[in-house]
């Protein structure tokens, strides 16, 4: 797939253009100098083509975490087949700007200089000249904000883009099949790629180790690492393949206290709440160099709140604070709304036993998208439902006709009753264990409802 990287100083554009071409509003965008920090991956179309668009940070060395920036900045426009050098066009351009130009000139791949905030054929004619000094053969002129100036750029992308092939019709009436058919609109396909990608979002609060942990797993440094707090902003996604599965990480910006989030880093956390609804698994990193805090317990409600597959990762173990027992012991005193969460112990640093983290993962989600048949289940609960019965109602028979599950990622279990709303919190706790007991349900939340239905009292007693 052909990858195009858009590079340039900080506040230029670069995010804007970014959505705009995606038709998403992935990249914070704000008036702060580098919003973006790491280097963002989104697979767009231009006119129905494929491609990889590669949002990178500003191109700036004032600092060392800006250093880092400018660093995987460089190398992403190495590794991308076009690249599109953005620049301010409200601002006269610099020798930086030209030198940093004139070196991506000398990678030999099709560059375009691209002059944001041009509102106005008029603003264009009266200080776009002071760009030709660049030599630039492709020189664009927009206005991202206003969408100007993109279907132009758009078409010189094109030119570089493969032609699709036509997609194959089915001519013979006689071949006719359902199976054909959804195999022609590529539904199979779409289904079978959705049953293997798994999403896994790592979350934490600021600096206990995520970027790092991030780039151990994927073996390559795709997020900044830096000791400045909060340096990850925008999610950052990578994705490979990992067995039968598709792996896609996402490392999510750090999360302070209500009262320290500031300016982008509220829109960070606005992200980061949203990558989680669509999520499978997370990855809850703790600081096991340091005591736990409040603010862990608060990150850990957000599985339980978007009822996530859930892996506890003690990350900086190379420092840790405590043993294995006292650590593991903390964590469930701490953590009991996770009580079915695994623990892993591991330094992201020195990679040391991260390689474990990819087989976890797979077995977590084998039991996210696990399903019990109903006779399977029924046999649990009948079985709990001997040893310890349902306590009456006012006197009043409470009876659990059957349990079926009706979904998965979690699995949701109904308990069709002839009561539901005498079921008490603790009798369904207990029914929770005595299927945790049955089924391997490590690692993910079980959900439980207790549902009405008018049904046949002689055939309902059959299942029970």
């Amino acid at each position: 797939m052909i990858k195009i990287a858009l590079l340039g100083k900080p506040n230029v554009g670069k995010s804007s253009l970014f959505n705009r071409l995606s038709h998403k509003l992935d990249a914070i965008t704000s008036d702060v100098s580098g919003t973006t920090r790491d280097v963002k991956k989104a697979e767009i179309k231009i006119n129905e083509k494929p491609l990889l668009l590669i949002d990178t940070g500003g191109l700036d060395d004032s600092s060392t975490l800006f250093q880092a920036v400018q660093d995987k900045s460089l190398q992403a426009a190495k590794e991308a087949d076009i690249i599109l050098f953005m620049v301010d066009g409200k601002v006269l351009p610099s020798d930086e700007d030209k030198q940093i130009f004139f070196s991506l000139q000398k990678l030999g791949k099709p560059i375009a200089l691209v002059v944001n905030k041009m509102d106005s054929d008029k603003q264009a004619d009266e200080i776009g000249w002071e760009f030709s000094s660049f030599g630039a053969k492709n020189l664009f002129f927009l206005s991202v904000s206003h969408n100007r100036g993109t279907k132009i750029l758009t078409d010189w992308i094109d030119t570089f883009l493969p032609q699709t092939a036509p997609q194959p019709l089915i001519e013979d009436e006689d071949d006719f099949s359902l199976e054909a058919l959804l195999e022609a609109q590529g539904a199979s396909i779409e289904d079978e790629e959705e049953e293997s990608d798994i999403k896994i979002a790592i979350i934490g609060r600021v600096n206990v180790g995520k970027s790092s942990l991030l780039n151990a797993l994927i073996k390559e440094d795709r997020s900044v690492v830096s000791d400045v707090a909060g340096t990850t902003i925008d999610p950052v996604d990578e994705s490979f393949d990992y067995h039968d599965k598709h792996f896609t990480f996402v490392d999510t910006a750090g999360i302070r206290k209500r009262g320290k989030i500031e300016g982008i880093e509220r829109h960070a956390l606005q992200r980061t709440q949203r990558m989680l609804e669509t999520a499978d698994i997370a990855l809850l990193v703790l600081d096991a160099s340091e005591p736990f805090k409040e603010l862990d317990e608060k990150i850990a409600h957000l599985v339980d709140k978007f009822q996530l597959g859930c892996i506890i990762v003690l990350n900086k173990w190379d420092n840790a604070l405590e043993n294995y027992e006292k650590s593991v012991q903390d964590v469930r005193d701490r953590f009991k709304f996770l009580s079915y969460a695994p623990v892993i112990t591991l330094s992201a640093l020195s990679h040391k036993r991260v390689h474990k983290v990819n087989d976890l993962i797979l077995r977590v989600y084998d039991n996210y998208s696990r399903r019990i048949s109903t006779s399977k289940l029924n046999e649990v609960v009948k079985s709990a439902n001997s040893k310890h019965h349902l306590p009456a109602e006012q006197g009043k028979l409470v009876k659990i006709y059957f349990a079926t599950q009706y979904e998965s990622k979690p699995p949701r279990i109904a308990l069709i009753m002839n009561r539901p709303k005498a079921l008490h919190f603790s009798y369904k706790r207990y029914l929770v264990n005595q299927l945790r007991e049955a089924f391997d349900f490590e690692g993910v939340p079980l959900i439980l409802e207790a549902k009405s239905k008018k049904v046949d009292e002689e055939r309902a007693e059959r299942f029970l």
